[in-house]
């Protein structure tokens, strides 16, 4: 590591003490309130929080976003305050970048390129992308890890714990134990460009043969475990189009259900991080007048879960049983995925939950996602009466693999909502699921997994 390395890693080690010290007290000041009995000012608390954690713009931003999208793992106010936090890293220089360049690809290796942009063309948590071309002229996106990554994730999942302790001072309803393992897992995973170079591929395979879905390719000679890089793939942001026709908005909706139920429901695969910035819109025809919206770029592959078959099925059981009544399917699969002394009033609470994430699914009919309900107000009343429900019950332990899948519905819920798509979503997921076998998705997935080098999500 050279002096000026170690001086950027000092640099942020502080960052890190000094926010721990803020969330601490943040912590402190509630749990004071709470054992002298003076209510608290939620909403102060709140920003607090927010305040401190936006001193980092690191993965730490990554973990706060998720747990924003993850019903009742934080109180709403704090919800709603990590929602505004941007994940947006300061970029590194062009001078940084030649030394983080010549780490990963070595001396001369702007000989590798026909051109390379000095400015990046996004900036992540993780990483930032640079725009370049090949030696024959092929578009590439070039995703450069920051250094120092590992040492930052894993004082990021202390700040983590730190914020499950505050929520569980707050209100222990949930325990949030294996929401915390999971994300640590995923976000571990995201640090490895080689196992994202494999699901690339892996979506590739599995998403063959979709005319209104592109996988890039990547360029392996130009890729190592903290440089991925990629096709560029042209497009325009998903927003840039919640204004056009309604056969429009309904095309894109329809490719986002099959790039996400089609690898779930057939080989147990999901990606796990909805967020806009992760698919573009790509066109048929030539020239603005011919220009027509025809289906979405997939960009990024970091955060995959990769499921047993088995929670396949218990997500193919709840839709059936919630469809015909059948309660003892209904609780078989809460019990498939996790979820511990099943009590009637415990059923109760988690069937509020899966009648507003299935809704749309159990409706015969074209509809809206949120049919008439404000987005604003989609989904809130359904938290609250669980949360209030989990509260008489005690703590309920949340199984890891419900985190990532619950929250990609959630996301790809937001996106339908973005569209104001009207669609037959029950005749979707009956389509997706029309064959299903937990054999057959057991085989498959093996081989798809096989044929690109990859293992199962780590437990």
């Amino acid at each position: 590591m050279t002096d000026r390395e170690k001086n950027r890693f000092s640099a942020r080690a502080k960052r890190y003490a000094n926010v721990g010290t803020k969330v601490g007290g943040v912590a402190a000041r509630m749990a004071g309130a709470r054992l002298m009995g003076v209510p608290q000012d939620r909403a102060a608390n709140a920003i607090g929080l927010a305040a401190a954690l936006g001193g980092l713009k690191g993965p730490i931003m990554k973990v706060a976003q998720l747990l924003a999208t993850i019903p009742d793992a934080l109180p709403a106010e704090y919800a709603t305050e990590l929602t505004k936090l941007q994940s947006q890293a300061p970029p590194m220089g062009w001078a940084f970048v030649k030394r983080r360049m010549n780490a990963e690809l070595g001396a001369g290796w702007e000989e590798k390129f026909k051109s390379f942009e000095h400015h990046p063309a996004a900036a992540a948590s993780l990483g930032q992308v640079h725009r370049a071309r090949a030696l024959d002229g092929s578009e590439l996106a070039c995703k450069l890890q920051y250094p120092d990554m590992q040492s930052a994730v894993e004082a990021d999942l202390g700040q983590l714990k730190l914020l499950f302790a505050i929520r569980k001072r707050f209100d222990p309803a949930l325990d949030t134990t294996e929401i915390a393992k999971e994300i640590a897992a995923r976000l571990r995973e995201e640090l490895d460009y080689t196992r994202e170079a494999r699901h690339v591929a892996l979506y590739r395979n599995m998403l063959k043969g979709s005319d209104a879905i592109r996988v890039p390719e990547v360029w392996p000679e130009l890729s190592t475990g903290r440089l991925l890089t990629m096709d560029w793939m042209t497009g325009r942001k998903l927003l840039e189009h919640k204004d056009d026709t309604l056969a429009v908005r309904n095309r894109l909706a329809t490719a986002m259900f099959t790039a996400w139920w089609h690898p779930f429901s057939r080989f147990g695969v999901i990606h796990g991080d909805p967020h806009l910035g992760n698919y573009t819109v790509f066109d048929n025809g030539n020239g603005k007048s011919l220009r027509r919206p025809a289906g979405i770029n997939l960009l990024d592959y970091g955060c995959i879960r990769i499921f047993p078959p088995s929670f396949v099925g218990g997500v193919v059981d709840l839709y059936r049983g919630l469809l015909t009544g059948d309660d003892d399917r209904v609780v078989h699969a809460y019990e498939v995925w996790g979820f511990k002394r099943l009590s009637r009033e415990l059923i109760e609470a988690l069937n509020i939950w899966a009648r507003f994430i299935y809704g749309p699914l159990l409706d015969d009919r074209v509809r809206s996602v949120a049919d008439g309900v404000k987005p604003s107000e989609y989904g809130r009343k359904e938290a609250f009466q669980v949360h209030q429900a989990l509260k008489k019950r005690g703590p309920v332990m949340v199984p890891r693999e419900f985190v990532f899948m619950d929250r990609a519905a959630i996301g790809l819920g937001a996106v339908f909502l973005h569209l104001a798509a009207e669609l037959n979503f029950h005749r979707l997921f009956d389509e997706a699921i029309e064959h299903f076998s937990i054999r057959e998705v057991a085989a498959r997935q093996t081989a798809a997994l096989a044929e690109v080098g990859l293992k199962p999500s780590a437990p």
